[in-house]
């Protein structure tokens, strides 16, 4: 669900993850969230309190794609701020983006190892905790166990587990969709897959569900235990029950003025360049910005 990388720039980070289209800035914490210079400036200047090869933590948090309903900006948030805070970075600079150029939902943090008071933030078994951590918040807040089928390498695989595969991808993407079979059915032709029940002897008592696609075929127990017949069927159900129930919409976090995508961040409120230099090199602005953060500092995330 995490990866951690740490770095020395965080000019490279922030820009890493804001240049791109679909990026969109959905919360910050201790940093002027005016345009990229501005961002990166503030994360510099605290950085600046204690000595450390590496100040940046670049964290990304990846979702399964049928966790991607659930998942709004405001559940991304709370979920990050679960995170940082019992990985110890509650009291630091962080930006959050999220990025849709992939099937599943994920954000990045980019946050700062020198905490407002300028104490460095530990990594001690920092990937040992974070696998820790993740497993925790995935069940506390329901979100889909991976079974590890998502981080296999598509592109590599051969007959017949490339097909296998594919219809794998393909229920995932489905079957949280579909509210009965002929809706699955359907779904899955437009995908070249054909669906057929397996039934019991010689009767109509169904006992088993099997896809076929490329002349193979597979039962859906065999695609992931998932998808056996009684999982998808019961699943069919309850998709049904919900919709019959007009259960209301899951509201989207609202979006505010600071909140920018990246394809706007590079609009500047004012230009950075008018803004005087102390000979030290830090912006007086930015300075007197980061004394108030540290005032604030136990203040939450804003979003």
């Amino acid at each position: 669900m995490a990866k951690i990388v740490q770095g020395n720039s965080f000019s490279n980070a922030v820009n890493y993850v804001l240049n791109r289209d679909e990026a969109a800035i959905i919360a910050t914490k201790g940093v002027r969230n005016i345009d990229k210079e501005s961002i990166i400036r503030s994360f510099e200047t605290q950085a600046r309190l204690a000595q450390i090869a590496k100040p940046v933590a670049h964290i990304s948090l990846d979702f399964s794609a049928q966790d991607r309903e659930k998942l709004t900006n405001a559940k991304m948030i709370e979920i990050a701020e679960e995170y940082m805070k019992k990985m110890g970075y509650g009291n630091t600079q962080v930006l959050i983006v999220r990025h849709s150029d992939r099937d599943h939902p994920h954000i990045h943090l980019i946050m700062n190892r020198i905490d407002f008071n300028g104490k460095r933030i530990s990594d001690q078994n920092e990937r040992f905790r974070s696998t820790k951590i993740c497993k925790e918040i995935t069940i506390k807040h329901g979100l889909y166990v991976s079974s590890g089928k998502e981080n296999v390498k598509r592109k590599q695989l051969r007959e017949p587990n490339a097909t296998k595969y594919r219809i794998y991808d393909a229920l995932c993407k489905h079957v949280p969709q579909s509210r009965s079979w002929g809706e699955l059915r359907s779904r899955l032709r437009t995908e070249g897959i054909e669906l057929g029940f397996k039934t019991k002897g010689s009767t109509d008592q169904i006992e088993g569900v099997r896809f076929t696609m490329n002349n193979l075929s597979f039962n859906g127990s065999k695609v992931d235990r998932q998808f056996s017949y009684s999982k998808i069927d019961y699943a069919l159900r309850q998709n049904n029950r919900a919709k019959q129930q007009s259960l209301p919409p899951v509201q989207q976090a609202q979006h505010r003025p600071d909140h920018h995508e990246s394809s706007t961040v590079g609009d500047s409120i004012g230009s950075l360049f008018d803004i005087p230099i102390l000979p030290n090199g830090t912006d007086p602005e930015e300075e007197a910005f980061r004394k108030r953060m540290q005032r604030k500092k136990k203040k939450g995330i804003r979003f």
